[in-house]
């Protein structure tokens, strides 16, 4: 039954996971990290690591940037919602197809939005929040890959920007995040079917800036800031919260090295994996939370420092093929991208 469920419910497989489920390090992919922001504004690189050998490498840099989106990955491609090309909020939509490395247009969203969170559910894509260049946002829309259209569905009960986005228990959680007055602690759920916004259990602290994943089942909520990032006070978090589904609970586990918000979160191998991130500087740091031993190891560092970087999670099947063709055909990437292969929300600093 096990492994009929993870055949069958592949969007599920971040809950179906166990140490029964985890793949060998030989099988398991690699990650990419992919822009996000440093003090000149922006690295133009992408990484690629491997986990058999603990190593990143420098594949190939971006030739402009393109800042606070977010992606998703459904089956060979991966999608690139939103953002901002320094400050122009963007509406586009782009698809980059793994297999043939062609980046297409997709029908752009109906509202502008940079800090926005993104999932798949359903076989839909949705857009959840963010800021349009002037306001914060609660507004949500919903891309039917058939009909090729946006539609607006239920907004939020709370502005929010910069929050954190997972889908666990077939539905949208929306964590964190801030509304350019104060930042949240609070979390909402939204169900499909009845196109309804649910209060969850609010978390033990303000996250603004947060950084999430879904994990064997749990939802994680890595550092993040407790006032706008703006206010000379913010104070950062090295604090890590984990939501109980079945109990609608938080509880505080191990803390991270370091107090830092806008970290790149991705699952590989069944491990939850934290990758930069802002404490004052802009920084290098990468760690894998073992959830047996309660603990966080250090793994090898990004070569260069950035927060709010774009994390991809390539499966096996693909990531020879990626690697090769971004390391050798100088036109193959045209926009910065983050995933993690099932649904992302990119941490913004």
């Amino acid at each position: 039954m096990e492994a009929m469920k993870w055949h069958l419910l592949p969007e599920r497989r971040a809950e179906l996971m166990s140490h029964r489920t985890k793949p060998r390090k030989s099988t398991i992919g690699r990650l990419l990290v992919i822009g996000g922001m440093d003090s000149h504004k922006g690295p133009l690189s992408i990484e690629s690591y491997c986990p058999r050998i603990d190593e990143w490498k420098i594949l190939k840099n971006l030739p402009a940037r393109r800042l606070q989106f977010g992606v998703v990955a459904i089956e060979n491609k991966i999608i690139i919602v939103g953002g901002r090309d320094g400050l122009k909020t963007l509406n586009i939509v782009e698809s980059f197809d793994l297999t043939s490395m062609v980046w297409q247009p997709i029908v752009p969203m109906n509202t502008h939005r940079h800090g926005l969170g993104v999932a798949l559910l359903g076989g839909a894509l949705y857009a959840i929040g963010g800021h349009d260049g002037w306001s914060y946002l609660n507004t949500c829309e919903r891309y039917d890959f058939t009909a090729k259209t946006w539609s607006f569905v239920a907004p939020m009960q709370s502005l929010r920007s910069t929050a954190g986005i997972a889908v666990l228990g077939g539905k949208i959680f929306v964590v964190g995040g801030r509304d350019g007055t104060a930042c949240h602690r609070s979390v909402e759920c939204y169900d499909p079917h009845t196109n309804r916004w649910t209060n969850k259990c609010p978390m033990n602290k303000k996250r603004g800036g947060v950084g999430v994943g879904v994990c064997n089942g749990f939802l994680y909520a890595l550092g993040g800031h407790d006032t706008p990032a703006v206010n000379p006070a913010v104070s950062r978090t090295e604090t890590v919260e984990r939501y109980d589904y079945a109990t609608d609970t938080w509880t505080l586990i191990a803390s991270l090295s370091t107090g830092r918000d806008a970290i790149g979160v991705a699952i590989l191998g069944g491990s939850l994996i934290a990758i930069g991130g802002y404490d004052g500087n802009y920084l290098r740091t990468v760690e894998k939370y073992d959830e047996e031993t309660n603990e966080w190891i250090q793994l090898a560092p990004i070569n260069y420092s950035r927060a709010g970087a774009c994390v991809v999670a390539i499966p096996n099947v693909y990531s020879a093929t990626v690697t090769t063709t971004i390391c050798t055909n100088n036109n193959i990437v045209t926009t910065p991208t983050n995933t993690q292969i099932s649904q992302i929300s990119t941490p913004q600093h």
